[in-house]
């Protein structure tokens, strides 16, 4: 029986401006308690437990957080349902570049992703940020900080 028919999943979505407010870390956690939410509102029911990659958890981390949690490092390589979730982040972020390339193309975000590599850092020297760049983004930062 395929993952799809067997599992249920929901993805957590952070913005650029929470990300920029909360930190990488924080808006990590809401985006699990995101996802969770809305897993919860496709079950109708809450999880016994939520299994997260790496040893923090949103527990006490984010407000909204209210579900049992068990942090497993490695979890992605130990855990099937961790390794599922894994990859389907990443093929969910992976569509949101590809739609943000199609947006911005001098970035090369479709290969890139989004990271910093030499191709990117030199986009953003030509064309400067655009809004969908982290004003926390190092390379950025620096840009606004000699900007200024």
């Amino acid at each position: 029986m395929s993952v799809r028919r067997r599992c249920a999943w929901g993805v957590g979505i952070v913005d650029v401006d929470e990300i920029d407010r909360l930190n990488i870390f924080g808006a990590t956690m809401l985006a699990m308690t995101l996802a969770v939410s809305r897993l919860v509102e496709a079950l109708g029911r809450d999880p016994e437990v939520v299994l997260v990659d790496g040893n923090l958890t949103p527990h006490g981390r984010c407000v909204e957080w209210r579900w049992a949690a068990k942090p497993i490092v490695g979890g992605d390589a130990r855990e099937p349902a961790i390794g599922a979730a894994s990859i389907i982040a990443k093929e969910w972020r992976d569509r949101l570049m590809r739609d943000a390339a199609a947006a911005h193309p001098h970035y090369g975000w479709e290969r890139n992703k989004g990271y910093g590599t030499p191709d990117h850092l030199a986009a953003l020297r030509e064309h400067g940020p655009c809004p969908l760049h982290r004003r926390s983004f190092a390379p950025v930062a620096q840009a606004d900080l000699f900007a200024a």
